[in-house]
This record gives structure tokens, C-alpha cells and sequence, in this order.
């Protein structure tokens, strides 16, 4: 009795978490199209993921590599891609 409450609980957990995901996914592609900024910062976070998981499962944690890696890349990617637009706005602002 107190597994199949459990499963359940787990199966609806894992829906909501799915769908909020959704959600946010495609409350993302709304708007304008992204700045230097943010393309830096996605792409950063991308590759950190990527990485991290790769160096992660060498370690026998994947998933932690993952968290560690995205975090540490999307903060390097927001930081080259803030200078990215800081230079293209001096440019376009230049008298």
C-alpha cells in the first residue's frame, strides 16, 4: 500500500517537473530574439553541461558533473558575452 502511494506520488512528482520544464521551454521561445548576452550565456551553459556530464561520469557522478559544469559555464558564457555586447553597443553609440 504505502509503495503504490509512493509510485504515485513519484509519477505525478515527475509530471508536474516535466511540465513545468515545458512551460518555461516555451515560454523562452516567446519575445525577442536574443541578445549577445544571452546567446552567450546559453551556449556557455550548453557546453559546461556537456563537459561537466563527460568529466562527471569519468568520476562515476554524471549528473553532478552536469549541475557543476552548466552552472560554471553559463556564468562564463553570460561574462564573455556581456563584453561581446558591451563592445557592439560602444560601437553602435560611438560619436
Amino acid at each position: 500500500m504505502a509503495e503504490s502511494r509512493l509510485a504515485s506520488f513519484r509519477n505525478r512528482f515527475f509530471t508536474l517537473v516535466i511540465a513545468g520544464a515545458a512551460l518555461i521551454a516555451i515560454a523562452g521561445c516567446y519575445g525577442q530574439p536574443l541578445s549577445t548576452r544571452e546567446k552567450g550565456t546559453l551556449a556557455g551553459g550548453a557546453i559546461g553541461v556537456g563537459s561537466g556530464a563527460i568529466v562527471g561520469a569519468a568520476v562515476g557522478a554524471p549528473l553532478a558533473g552536469a549541475a557543476i559544469g552548466g552552472v560554471v559555464g553559463a556564468g562564463t558564457g553570460m561574462a564573455i558575452g556581456n563584453s561581446l555586447q558591451n563592445n557592439e553597443n560602444d560601437e553602435r553609440y560611438a560619436d
